[in-house]
């Protein structure tokens, strides 16, 4: 038999119905799909979204800051209330993020308000975090933007619904500081200290994690926003009061916080030491009298104060929307 009579022979056979074909063709068509979809899905690795951490004192409004960039305009159409806000919030317990996306338009972001959806545009996500405001609740937060290589660990009990991301962590891309200016202008009032505390222990953080690189390569720069919310209220303070209180306050608290080392028997070496590219606890430039946010730029961490308010009449979030969608 000739091989051309032979595979006239397999074919006549391939194509008669017999129970042997037509198990080998269901299986076939069942087994080939599941085995492509391993074979993908086990090189195919989840994509990591970049993420927003946002922190301040409690009342600030970071809960009623991420409701209105989740729900846009809808998160402000009740009129407020003596009661409470317009969007009525609750001091959050644990850490809780939502899934965002910002575009571009001509290189400038788009509102927050806009349809991404409804006007087809191509739109860049991210994760904006909303973390716990009591003092007893911060150490987290600090924790990793302390790391080398912060990430925002998240899991299903402090994901929002919208959020349908897969994985588990997060690469943080920046941190927006919210702060209270109408409670910063109350003289009588403990904010100041608190709120300029907590800001403190941020931005040291993060110049700690400066000096923690792996030889000569520095860690990727995580920039600061310091929102002022409320500027709706009469008594809030601009922004620019709000930036100088604010590092008056920072002067301060460093000088307290050295003297309280060395008075403890801690050497001054110790104190200042991230002047000399070591770990320490000063904050900015060694040796200034005075501190600005401008001494964060040696440990490539770039501060800067915007004013705005979630809800009210004002300037509003655009202006921290453009901020966040510039930076992701």
């Amino acid at each position: 038999m000739t091989a051309l009579e032979t595979l006239k022979s397999a074919v006549e056979a391939s194509m008669t119905p017999s129970p042997t074909v037509i198990s080998i063709g269901l299986a076939i068509c069942v087994l080939f799909p599941i085995l492509l979809h391993f074979i993908y899905s086990s090189g195919t690795s989840y994509t990591t979204l970049p993420s927003v951490l946002l922190i301040g004192p409690s009342g600030a409004g970071k809960t009623a800051l991420l409701t209105l960039f989740e729900r846009g305009p809808l998160a402000q159409q009740e009129k407020p209330t003596v009661s409470g806000p317009v969007a009525r919030t609750h001091t959050s317990q644990v850490a809780s993020a939502v899934e965002l996306a910002v575009s571009t338009d001509n290189g400038t972001p788009t509102s927050y308000r806009v349809d991404l959806d409804a006007a087809g545009a191509a739109a860049r996500r991210f994760l904006l975090v909303d973390t716990p405001g009591h003092p007893k609740l911060r150490g987290a937060a600090i924790a990793h933007l302390a790391s080398a290589t912060p990430t925002v660990n998240l899991s299903p009990s402090n994901t929002s619904a919208s959020s349908s991301t897969e994985t588990s962590k997060s690469k943080l891309k920046a941190l927006i500081f919210l702060v209270d200016a109408a409670a910063l202008a109350d003289s009588d009032s403990d904010a100041l200290a608190s709120t300029a505390s907590y800001l403190y222990d941020a931005l040291l953080a993060l110049q700690k994690r400066f000096h923690r690189r792996s030889g000569s390569r520095a860690p990727a720069s995580v920039p600061v926003l310091v929102a002022a919310n409320k500027l709706d209220l009469f008594t809030a303070l601009p922004a620019a009061l709000v930036k100088s209180q604010l590092e008056a306050e920072l002067g301060r608290i460093r000088k307290t916080r050295s003297k309280g080392l060395l008075d403890s028997g801690v050497g001054a070496d110790d104190v200042v030491g991230a002047a000399a590219g070591e770990e320490g606890e000063w904050l900015g430039d060694h040796g200034s009298d005075k501190f600005r946010f401008e001494q964060m730029m040696e440990f490539d961490v770039e501060v800067e104060v915007m004013g705005g308010n979630v809800v009210g009449d004002g300037p509003g979030a655009e202006k921290w929307w453009k901020w966040i969608g510039e930076r992701v």
